[in-house]
């Protein structure tokens, strides 16, 4: 190995000892919570992954505790956070392990990287960083790190080039440390090599770096355009009976699966929003309502779609729920929803029903609203 390169890791090491940020997942070689914490900050900044990741392992804090527990369960502690899949494939795969009565997280990278959600990122870094297995990561800070240090032309952003960031950082681990190593990588990455005005004057290699030496660090990486993100138009009603509101379930599978949600679907081109709230509650859920006013219009984006919700006050009229879609509906007091997880876009509206809940069981007299 070169000199280069053996001073490149130390440089690196010692760095991270003085800087690196003091997180939970670092105070601890469970390889639970570390597998917690690494799932958790895929897609995810650490800022917003921290009180999900304590109130999680509060409720949830062994392999075991994670496999018995209910999907809703699981799905309300992840609320707000996200690709839900991820915790959906996080429940699934400890199930896996314990089913047979072993509950032991595996150490080796054949068996780990074949249960649910556990791609080439996971894998390896929970096995560096629980296990010191020789895995080297690629996650958005490492390919940046390595576009600049080594001024690679390949677009991060492509699936193609994946196996040549994968090439340099399995060139660059440090098989002593790698657990340390891919973290300073990484952390290099979010606190000095960020993406908008990096500190080259801070970073510790910055005498490596042939962007910084060639004046072309706003250069890399490279990416190529994203195409345009397409956006739905959805209608959504919240149908009253009574003292109830109507929330349905989806199938497990798919985007925000597990979550509950009011019902609804796309509107159909030309069609006014109010009459594809009544057509779409009416094919969900097989009743016939009265769309009374609306209530909020929310947009929301995901990674590859944008939505603008329309949500409709609604009243039932007849019928019986018969479910063409989701997977089980709740009758339930706008009180108890805060039991129910939801996705990310309905916790938008859900404080102005918790207003009007309130407003309407108000006494008279003491200045209830409409």
């Amino acid at each position: 190995m070169s000199a280069d390169i053996r001073g490149l890791r130390r440089r690196l090491l010692a760095w991270y000892e003085t800087n690196r940020r003091r997180l939970p997942w670092r105070e601890t070689r469970d390889p639970y919570r570390i597998w917690v914490s690494e799932v958790m900050l895929q897609q995810t900044q650490v800022q917003t992954a921290l009180p999900y990741y304590r109130r999680f392992l509060r409720q949830l804090p062994t392999l075991r505790k994670l496999a018995v527990a209910d999907l809703g369960t699981v799905l309300k502690l992840w609320e707000g956070l996200g690709y839900y899949a991820r915790a959906r494939n996080l429940h699934r795969a400890a199930g896996i392990l314990t089913a047979g009565g072993n509950g032991r997280i595996p150490d080796r990278w054949e068996e780990f990287r074949a249960l649910p959600g556990v791609g080439d990122y996971i894998a390896a870094a929970v096995l560096s960083i629980a296990f010191d297995r020789p895995h080297a990561v690629v996650d958005g800070n490492v390919k940046r790190v390595l576009a600049r240090l080594q001024m690679i032309a390949a677009p991060a952003n492509q699936s193609a080039s994946r196996k040549i960031f994968q090439a340099e950082a399995d060139r660059f681990l440090d098989a002593r440390r790698p657990g340390d190593f891919n973290q300073a990588l990484m952390e290099l990455g979010a606190l000095v090599c960020t993406p908008a005005a990096p500190n080259c004057t801070a970073c510790a290699l910055i005498g490596c770096c042939c962007a910084h030496r060639n004046g072309a660090v706003g250069r890399y990486p490279r990416r190529v355009a994203s195409r345009a993100v397409p956006e739905e138009e959805i209608a959504v009603g919240v149908v009253s009976k009574g003292d109830r509101v109507l929330i349905t379930r989806r199938a497990p599978q798919g985007l925000l699966g597990g979550l509950w949600e009011f019902p609804g679907g796309k509107l159909r081109t030309g069609e006014r929003p109010e009459a594809a709230c009544a057509r779409e509650i009416k094919e969900e859920v097989n009743l016939d309502v009265v769309v009374e006013k609306p209530l909020a219009q929310i947009r929301h984006a995901y990674s590859h779609l944008r939505v603008r919700l329309h949500v409709f006050a609604c009243r039932f009229a007849s019928g019986r729920v018969r479910l063409n879609g989701p997977v089980d509906h709740r009758w339930i007091r706008i009180a108890e929803i805060d039991r129910f997880a939801f996705p990310k876009a309905n916790h938008r509206f859900i404080p102005l029903l918790k207003q009007r809940a309130a407003a309407d069981s108000a006494p008279a007299g003491r200045g209830r609203s409409a």
